[in-house]
């Protein structure tokens, strides 16, 4: 049974930093891609980061380009979102996802597991 658990979600100022982490009880770990999504209330959810299997390769959406840095580690079976400067609109419950196919990292109906969440909110 693959579990995917959230945590370091939290209160913080606007300009503030949150590291997520989102650790996987998933056995080949390292041969899933990994994302963070995130849906904000009354909002769809939406791609936020992902990073290939081996690390090597990461993907932001270009509203959080140069303020989060995904990663992960394959040894602990976790994937990091390190979130600087944080803004009031980055304010929403952030989920990470896995998935095993060569597919587009965007669309959520790519990834086969997901965790339950993390609340982040961003006060101004």
């Amino acid at each position: 049974q693959v579990q995917l658990v959230e945590s370091g979600g939290g209160l913080v100022q606007a300009g503030g930093s949150l590291r997520l982490s989102c650790a996987a009880s998933i056995r080949t770990f390292n041969t899933y891609a990994m994302g963070w999504f995130r849906q904000a209330p009354g909002k769809e959810r939406e791609f936020v980061a992902a990073i290939n299997w081996s690390g090597g390769s990461t993907y932001y959406t270009d509203s959080v380009k140069g303020r989060f840095t995904i990663s992960r580690d394959n040894a602990k079976n976790t994937v990091y979102l390190q979130m600087n400067s944080l803004k009031p609109e980055d304010t929403a419950v952030y989920y990470c996802a896995a998935k095993r196919a060569y597919s587009d990292y965007v669309p959520t109906v790519n990834y086969d597991y997901w965790g339950q969440g993390t609340q982040v909110t961003v006060s101004s």
